[in-house]
Order: structure tokens, then sequence, then C-alpha cells
């Protein structure tokens, strides 16, 4: 038993560390996330969504010292229900999600590792039932160090997890993991292998036959039947491969131009999601950097999902001379975590993505 405990101690420990990492790693990410559930129609909660961005850290920062503190054994009892009352949280709002089908994927691990649902419900059950372990065998979690040494540990990983959140927030994810990281091509993102698995769905036809409904259910082929058609039903029963950067446009009066941009040699995108929660005064400096990349014989071109009468005012008050175009505000979000943000592009291929607060290390040769 001694042993057992051991083993699941350093397990979930290092779980609940690396879960916690990924998201503090992009807490911007998290909050979005966040948003989703407190949204009407899922938890409807919309009281919490301006607080998103300030739960989403606090929750990934007590996630990773849950973590550390499981590890070295400060404070057990204190720690073991706190572990508990987390995942039970959790487990009841994987589990809506799951069943409900409300949110499809609950950013339990970020963009690092893609869960469905029922996946991220079936996690948190294994974690909850080795969390409930660790109950019946805490008299075998011992302190690892002294009680000056673990409270020194805990203090110093508490600084060092505001300091990375302090850092993220205000440049870039240190590690991205989204589809639009440096070095990627976002056409080649968009592609679709010729042998990628299909999605298959289940078509329920409902007939009258001599006055009675009979469904016949097939995958996609009109059923031979000597009655009158009443209607279809279709059911997604096994995903296809969907490319990892998926509703990606830049359409101009609803007209797609992505592809004749995606192939400019010197692209630079400013992009901001939503102008109304924009910091307005980083355009002050983008008025600037886009005058430089211009003269440099870059393209620059804006992406909001702001409307014309938003966009054509910011660059009247900031005399940016350069046009906005529309992309959906989910792809913008994905695409950089700062708003605005810029990019400079080569053919497609992601070059340099900076923050707003980063705008001065931006290169134009």
């Amino acid at each position: 038993m001694k042993y057992l405990i051991g083993f699941v101690r350093i397990f979930v420990g290092i779980l609940f560390i690396i879960s916690g990492y990924i998201k503090l790693n992009d807490p911007v990410g998290f909050s979005f996330k966040l948003e989703e559930y407190f949204s009407q129609g899922v938890l409807d909660l919309p009281v919490f969504m301006p607080y998103a961005l300030t739960i989403s850290i606090i929750v990934v920062i007590i996630e990773v010292l849950l973590g550390v503190m499981l590890i070295i054994g400060f404070k057990p009892k204190f720690t073991l229900w706190s572990l508990l009352g987390m995942i039970v949280f959790f487990t009841f709002l994987t589990f809506y999600s799951a069943y409900y089908n409300k949110v499809t994927d609950c950013g339990c691990f970020g963009d690092a590792i893609k869960l469905t649902p029922w996946e991220s419900f079936t996690k948190d059950v294994v974690l909850l039932v080795l969390i409930l372990i660790l109950f019946v065998g805490k008299k075998w979690i011992a302190p690892l160090f002294r009680p000056a040494t673990l409270k020194s540990f805990l203090i110093l990983s508490v600084v060092a997890c505001s300091a990375y959140a302090y850092y993220v927030l205000n440049h870039l994810p240190v590690i991205d993991f989204r589809p639009y990281e440096v070095g990627k091509n976002i056409e080649e993102g968009m592609t679709v292998p010729e042998d990628a698995p299909k999605a298959v769905f289940d078509y329920a036809w409902k007939f009258k036959v001599d006055g009675d409904e009979k469904i016949i259910v097939t995958q996609g082929d009109y059923p031979s039947v000597d009655g009158e058609f009443i209607g279809v039903e279709t059911t997604e029963i096994q995903k296809g491969y969907e490319p990892p950067v998926h509703d990606f446009t830049i359409e101009q009066e609803g007209q797609d131009y992505a592809s004749e941009l995606l192939i400019e040699p010197k692209l630079v995108m400013v992009i901001a999601y939503d102008l109304r929660k924009s910091n307005l005064e980083a355009f002050e400096v983008l008025k600037g950097v886009a005058d430089k990349a211009q003269k440099s014989g870059y393209k620059v071109i804006g992406m909001s999902a702001s409307g014309p009468d938003q966009t054509n005012n910011l660059k009247s008050k900031y005399n940016l001379d350069f046009d906005f175009y529309f992309t959906d505000e989910t792809t913008l979000k994905t695409i950089v975590r700062s708003n605005p943000g810029v990019l400079v592009l080569e053919k497609g291929t992601i070059l340099q993505k900076v923050h707003y607060n980063d705008l001065e290390d931006l290169i134009f040769p």
C-alpha cells in the first residue's frame, strides 16, 4: 500500500502540474474556454464572463500548486481535500459538457492535447478514483523536507507561477501549441490529405408505408421503399479528418481573398479580433510599424471581426494606410493571443508573430 500511494501521489501531482502549466502557458486561451462555459446555453453565468481571465489565472496557478503540494507533502489533509473539491467540480463540468454536448473541447490540456468531452470525463473519473485512493492511504503521504523548506518551496512556486503568468499575458505564450505558430504555413495547414478519413453519417429515412411510419437507416443511399417519403434525420457517427487550420478566410464585401493574399512574398497582418476590446493606444505605434513595413515593400492588411464602421473609424483616427478584412473572431483569437497582434508572412509561412508590447522586435528585411 505504501508503494502504491507513493506512485499515485507522484502520478497525480505530475498530472496536475502538467495540466496547470499548459494552461498557465496560455491563460488567455483558457479564459476564452471559460467564457464559453459561462455563456448562455451552457452554464448561463454571464456575470462571470468579464472576470474570465482573472479566474483562469487563479485556477491554473492553484492547479499547479496543488500538484506541487501533493508531491512535496505539504499539508496533506488540506491538499487532498482541495484536490478532491477541484476534481469533483471538473468531473461535473466535463460530464455536463459531454452529456448535453455543450462544449466540444474542455480545454483541460489547452491546445497541446485535444480531448473529446467523453475522453475528458473519463480522465476526470480516473483522477477522482486515484485521489480517493490517496485518501485511504493518506498516512503514507509524508513531507519530503522540513517545514521551513516546504514553505520556501511553496513560496518559490507561487512566485514562479505568478511571474510566468505575467510574462505570457504581456507578451505571447512561451510554447505555441496552435497551428499558427512561427514556421507553420497557413495554406498547408488547410490541406486535407487524399487518404484522410472521411466523416460517416447515418441517415434515418422516414416513410409512410401502408398507413404506418417506417424508418430505414442507411449511410447515404436513398432506400428503395414503396411508400410516401416523410423526412430524413442525419447523425454523424464517425468524425472525418479536420485540418489544423479551418474556418480561415480573409473577406471583404463577401469575397474571400485568402488564396491570393497567402501567396504574397511580403505580407503583414495586423490582427484585432474585436476593436471594442482592443488596446487602441497600440495603434499609435502600429501606424509607424505599418508605414515602415510598406516602405520595405510589404503589403499590410488588417484583420478583424468588427464591422466596417468600427474599422473605418479606427483607420481615420490613427491615419492607418491599410485596409481591413473580415475574419471569424474565433479564428483570430486562435491565431494570436494579443489584441492587437502582428504577423509577418512569406507566401503563407509565418515568420514573425508579436504581441503589441513587442512591436519594436519586428524586422522587415
